[in-house]
Formats: C-alpha cells, structure tokens, sequence
C-alpha cells in the first residue's frame, strides 16, 4: 500500500523550469497539491468577499455614505472623490452587490477570470481609500507603508485570474466544453 502511495505521489510530481527576474529557476513540486491549494485560496477569497457584500445587501440601512464622509483619513489624495461618491445609490450598489456576486462566482468557480479583475479592482479602490497621504509620504496607511490587506487581497485574485483557477472544480471547467464558449472563443477571458 504505501509504495503504491508513494509511487502515486511521484506521478503528481512536475518540474518547473524557467526565467524569473533575470534568474534561471528550476524546481519540483506536486500538482496535486497545487491544486487544492489554489481552490482553497478561491473559496476563501470568494467567502472574503461574497460574506463583506452580503451583510450590506441584507441591511436595508447600509450605504457608504458614511464612510466615504467620516472614516477617509486626513490627507487622504483623492478625498475629493469619496466625497462625491458619498450618498450615490450607484456606489452603494456597485460595493453591496460588487462584493457579493464576485464573491459568489469565485466560490463556484464561475466567471472567474471576470469575478477576480472586479474584486481586485474594489480591492484596490479600497485600498484608496486608505491611504493616509500621497507619494511624497510614501503612502502611508495605518500600519505602515504602501502594502495592506487590500494590496494582498488584489494579489492574490490577480493570481487566481492568471491561474484560471475556475477550471480546477469549478463551474467554469464546465462551461469552458460548452459548444457556445467554444464557437466564441473570446469568453475564454471571462473564464477560467
């Protein structure tokens, strides 16, 4: 029993060859793994920001206006537009519901090139909207400079976009054999 494990094992087992930065790389690593790893890191960022959006459409009382008002940090470079986003029902919409179809699609899988380039767009929005000064302050934050959990967020759904990760159980694996998607090639892009 464990030969044949460890022999099934060594079948999951892929080398990586290339040129990062300038450095020639080459290592193993184990499909299988790799697989898991990227529907877990999915779902968790799909639950991330389908349970942020759910809570705002179920809350008739919810909008942004506040925040947008009160909760942007002084000297903040683009308070001007927050500004004018505060008390817009579009905006109220687009974060409710922005948050929590994205993240019901990448939970499922589904339309997940699409659901990861909007969810790291509001990521990135919202990380905006946290900056404490401008690029002559380093754009400070809270907890330091630059880089917090908006930036690793939208990182990691750009990644999950270039992985394709909707066709490892996901819907769009699905999808992707239908006879629509493969006579209109383009919605390749939307997927996967």
């Amino acid at each position: 029993m464990s030969t044949d494990i460890r022999q099934n094992d060594r079948m999951n087992v892929k080398q990586f060859e290339g040129n990062l930065f300038g450095v020639d790389v080459k290592t193993e690593y184990n499909a299988l793994s790799i697989a898991y790893a990227i529907v877990l890191m999915r779902v968790v960022m799909g639950w991330v920001m389908f349970q942020g959006g759910i809570v705002k459409v179920i809350d008739p009382e919810w909008t942004a206006a506040g925040f947008l008002q009160f909760a942007i940090p002084e000297g903040n470079p683009f308070m001007n537009l927050w500004a004018n986003f505060a008390g817009s029902p579009l905006i109220d919409g687009l974060v409710a519901w922005g948050l929590t179809l994205t993240g019901l699609g990448l939970m499922l899988g589904a339309l997940t090139r699409w659901n990861a380039f909007w969810a790291a767009f509001m990521m990135i929005m919202f990380w905006m909207a946290s900056l404490q000064g401008g690029l002559a302050e380093f754009l400070p934050l809270e907890h330091g400079w630059v880089v917090n959990d908006h930036i690793v967020y939208a990182i990691v759904l750009f990644g999950l976009g270039a992985l394709g990760s909707g066709r490892i159980l996901g819907v769009d694996s699905i999808i992707e054999k239908s006879e629509f998607v493969k006579n209109n090639g383009f919605l390749k892009l939307f997927l996967g």
